[in-house]
């Protein structure tokens, strides 16, 4: 079964435009009359719109906020971005923070943990088992994390000039954050700000469980089976989006816990 593809990643940057006004001097200046440069002059046009090598820059700060992001300190937290307003992708920062996402260390623990359940159940027997058995289930569970994360993170959206980033909500009510995260995997942001359907996500999941016809054992083949594991991973998609959303809140949660449960000390006597 292929798994969910990372989601996640919260970033810092700000970008704010400083519209700039001017009002016209009511009295006229003489021409002999030595004019005050110190004050600054204002012009009646705001300034231009940030230049593409700008908001390139700026979603390079992001992304490497992002890529600071774990869950646990351990599980990579990379696709997810706390700002609505983050600065559109590139192509090129696209495919470069979904390669980060496949290599990260934490990916080859999760198919390992992968492979060995389902080597203790004996999921794809036509792999067998023994070593050899657990090597097959090895590569086929990271070819499914990095088959997701390119289609998904990176070739469709760019196709199809999507952000496949979740933005966390971060407030409101709990009903309306949970229905938001779970939207994000059929609802997504594009490039130009708004929003649409996601077809990058549901392409994304169809096309790396076609891919994945080509490792699994015959048995586990098909255009129904194919159909099955991408529902799957939508679905799995909703849960982890739900937990990427709330995450924060459960741990500051626990941290607050644990500061009440810990004993005050004493003052050291003088």
């Amino acid at each position: 079964m292929i798994r969910a593809r990372s989601f996640f990643s919260s970033t810092f940057s700000v970008a704010l435009a400083i519209l700039l006004t001017s009002h016209s001097n009511a009295q006229t200046i003489p021409a002999d009359t030595p004019q005050d440069n110190s004050q600054p002059k204002l012009h009646q046009q705001s300034e231009p719109p940030p230049s593409a090598q700008s908001q390139y820059e700026k979603a390079e700060q992001e992304i490497k906020q992002e890529e600071q992001q774990r869950i646990l300190g351990l599980i990579p937290n990379f696709n997810t971005s706390n700002l609505q307003d983050a600065a559109p992708l590139t192509p090129g920062q696209k495919f470069g923070l979904a390669l980060r996402s496949s290599i990260d260390p934490f990916q080859f623990v999760a198919a390992g943990l992968d492979a060995g359940y389902s080597q203790a159940v004996n999921d794809f027997p036509g792999y067998g088992q023994g070593a050899l058995g657990y090597g097959k289930r090895f590569g086929a569970a990271y070819a499914d994390q990095v088959s997701g994360t390119i289609w998904g993170n990176a070739i469709f959206p760019t196709l199809l000039h999507e952000d496949s980033r979740y933005f966390r909500k971060g407030s409101g009510s709990i009903k309306r954050r949970l229905l938001y995260s779970i939207s994000t995997a059929v609802w997504a942001k594009r490039d130009n700000g708004t929003w649409g359907p996601n077809y990058a996500n549901v392409l994304g999941n169809l096309a790396a469980g076609g891919l994945a016809n080509l490792y699994y054992p015959s048995t586990d083949r098909g255009a129904g089976l194919t159909f099955q594991r991408a529902f799957t991973v939508t679905a799995e998609g909703m849960i982890g989006a739900a937990f990427v959303e709330f995450w924060p809140d459960i741990s500051r949660h626990f941290h607050r816990q644990r500061n009440r449960a810990l004993p005050i000390s004493d003052p050291a006597p003088k």
